[in-house]
């Protein structure tokens, strides 16, 4: 049986609720039937629709109680206000836990991955914590604090942001030990006047929570590390940074692509090293330098954190590839369908033109949030295009139309304006040996046209 995380008591306690029929003590914690598991806490939060209408189904799929602002007939604390609730249940969990460390980390590229990346470095080393899937938002740190459980030694937590004054109540809610920052780029652009300059104060915010005396692992390869680096010494904060000059306590030396994944060479603290990753991306020379920082910031070895980057997998839709069987052969597929900025879309097509293959095709849809300039960002992607020596591109969208438009007819592979209407296109021109690699915004359904290209998932009993 789960070891308990926490009684009504407890929750009572915490929020300042009231309890509402029998009393319970929950295993977990979810804010979603699809996903609960029996004996959690049911937290019933308003989204698109109101979390209340699923609650009597939560109880009745096992939950041990809900957390409602009104009685849902079965056992519960009442809040006022369970989003706030949800928060005090965080800072609850943090300082229960007191003796853990705890790392937080933010950027326009690379954070869900690198998070995921620090964590398991933390699980080598004994009883850790953190965000799961992108939990970085106004529900998601919340919810990824109050599940963390008493005995927790080491924590790590991903905070995102939209707009700015995101991050502030966030890290405040963490209060990290250490911070990173894995870059800033042209990502929500349309919430900032300013351009990326208002991105790089939104993702400042993060150095308001830091405990005294805390640590900010910053990229000195990006534009904006004086800026970052300054706010986070105003702050009390001392600075470590990863990149390629001689002066970062992480130098990348050189990246490699080997059979399954990577080669990196780089200095740690000055002295040479070199380790294997499963990561493709022509961005994790420097992102695994960022996540061994943290993982030294948070008390793990180097050694440690080398292992654990070693098998570290990629996650779904930030690099992952599957060979997909065609007449004649197979293709390689890779999904770098999770989301898309123009920083990262250059990662991606970076990476594309590091792979041997006989040729290379970039299946790209919309990226989203980039505000008045979105034609000229995506446009601006054709000189990564060519130095990729990409063969052929398919686009989808209006915004998309901007890069298509700007390639040489020999590129052009084709271009619809629905991203399910490039599927026929694609299927036609792809041959044995090609490297198709999709990359676009969620919501211009990238996902959804990397999966149609993949085929159908192998029904029970067959290999994955």
């Amino acid at each position: 049986m789960a070891e308990p995380l926490w009684t009504s008591a407890d929750i009572v306690a915490a929020t300042g609720g009231r309890l509402a029929g029998a009393p319970f003590t929950a295993t977990g914690v979810s804010i979603d039937t699809r996903t609960l598991e029996p004996g959690d806490l049911f937290v019933a939060l308003a989204d698109v629709r109101d979390g209340h209408e699923f609650a009597p189904a939560a109880l009745e799929r096992g939950a041990a109680g809900a957390l409602v602002s009104r009685e849902v007939g079965g056992a519960a604390v009442v809040v006022p206000d369970t989003l706030a609730a949800l928060g005090r249940l965080g800072v609850a969990a943090r300082e229960r836990a007191a003796g853990a460390r705890r790392g937080a980390v933010t950027g326009s590229v690379g954070k869900t991955s690198v998070t995921q990346a620090i964590r398991a470095g933390l699980e080598r080393a004994g009883k850790a914590h953190g965000s799961v899937k992108s939990y970085n938002n106004h529900f998601g740190v919340p919810l990824t604090l109050a599940r963390m459980p008493r005995d927790t030694e080491r924590s790590v937590f991903e905070i995102g942001m939209n707009h700015a004054g995101e991050i502030t109540p966030l890290t405040r809610m963490v209060r990290p030990h250490a911070v990173a920052i894995t870059t800033v780029a042209q990502a929500h652009m349309e919430a900032f006047d300013d351009g990326e300059a208002g991105v790089a104060r939104a993702k400042a915010e993060i150095f308001e929570g830091l405990e005294p005396g805390g640590l900010a692992v910053l990229n000195a390869d990006n534009r904006w590390f004086d800026y970052l680096a300054g706010e986070a010494r105003a702050k009390g904060a001392a600075v470590v940074a990863f990149g390629s000059a001689d002066s970062c306590a992480a130098q990348l030396l050189d990246f490699q692509l080997t059979d399954g994944g990577a080669r990196v060479s780089a200095k740690f603290r000055g002295q040479p090293t070199s380790y294997s990753l499963r990561q493709a991306g022509s961005h994790w020379g420097l992102m695994s330098l960022a996540a061994l920082l943290m993982i030294e910031a948070l008390g793990v070895s180097l050694a440690d954190g080398i292992a654990a980057l070693a098998a570290f997998e990629p996650l779904e839709g930030r690099g992952a590839e599957a060979e997909v069987a065609i007449a004649g052969g197979a293709f390689t597929l890779i999904d770098e369908s999770y989301n898309a900025n123009p920083a990262s879309a250059a990662a991606a097509l970076r990476t594309l033109g590091l792979r041997a293959a006989r040729r290379r095709l970039a299946v790209l849809t919309d990226m989203l949030e980039l505000g008045k300039d979105s034609a000229a960002y995506h446009a601006g992607l054709a000189p990564e295009v060519e130095a990729a020596r990409v063969d052929l591109v398919f686009a989808a969208g209006p915004m998309m139309k901007s890069l298509y438009e700007a390639l040489p007819p020999t590129r052009r592979g084709g271009y619809a304006e629905e991203a399910a209407a490039l599927l026929p296109l694609i299927t036609r021109a792809v041959e044995p040996g090609d490297v198709v690699m999709v990359k676009g915004s969620k919501a211009s359904n990238a996902k959804a046209l990397h999966d149609a290209l993949r085929g159908p998932a192998p029904s029970s009993g067959e290999a994955a």
